[in-house]
């Protein structure tokens, strides 16, 4: 069955929300001056009442070590996704499972192109042994907030191809999240403005949609 993720956990009741729809996991952004930037301290309280198999994700990009970790102990996170510039070399210590950000083209980029593209296939290759999981995520910038056009699909399938777990993410909302599904066959999917409101907030009735959709195909 596919894994669901839904990221950019602000608040208690987003949260539960998601929860209750059946997310399998919850992402909280400790990336600094972006929208749905938590604070351990606001995270911490939200990651106590969760279920106990649903999982708290801590979301970094190009932190240093010792922050992941105080910031991952204090709160009780159980994995870590890295959407930097970090190295294999930097990950490979964690304890925790590790998902490892691979940015793609979004697919009005391509149109036209081969379908096949070294560089991608071979970022994948670098981090399968340091990565748990690896989040496909579009290269469009998320720090404002704004919605974001979809990953090229088929390219994505081709990476599933190497034997790795995927998670598609990247402009993913409860109108297309079946097709991409059926498309790459991922082992999870991770939405996060494709279900709010605002930035920072959910559509509760996004939410249960995305759920209910990509549990429908997967």
């Amino acid at each position: 069955m596919i894994r669901v993720k839904v990221c950019g956990i602000t608040n208690l009741r987003d949260a539960m929300t998601a929860v209750d729809a059946g997310a399998d996991a919850l992402g909280f952004i400790f990336v600094e001056k972006t929208p749905r930037f938590v604070t351990p301290e606001q995270a911490t309280p939200i990651i106590r009442r969760l279920p106990p198999f649903v999982t708290p994700v801590g979301v970094f990009w190009d932190h240093s070590a010792g922050h992941v970790k105080a910031v991952s102990e204090a709160c009780g996170l159980r994995a870590l996704q890295f959407h930097g510039q970090e190295t294999p070399e930097d990950l490979a210590d964690y304890t925790l499972p590790v998902i490892k950000t691979i940015k793609l083209p979004p697919a009005s980029t391509i149109e036209g192109l081969p379908e096949y593209r070294v560089r991608e296939l071979s970022e994948v290759l670098r981090y399968q042994h340091v990565g748990a999981a690896i989040l496909l995520d579009s290269a469009a910038r998320w720090s404002e907030g704004e919605t974001r056009e979809p990953i090229e699909w088929h390219l994505a399938r081709r990476v599933d191809a190497n034997r790795v777990r995927i998670i598609l993410s990247g402009g993913l909302n409860p109108d297309n999240v079946a097709r991409a599904i059926e498309i790459v066959r991922p082992y999870a999917v991770d939405v996060n403005s494709g279900v709010e409101s605002e930035p920072g907030t959910k559509d509760p009735a996004k939410v249960r949609r995305f759920l209910a959709e990509a549990r429908r195909v997967g």
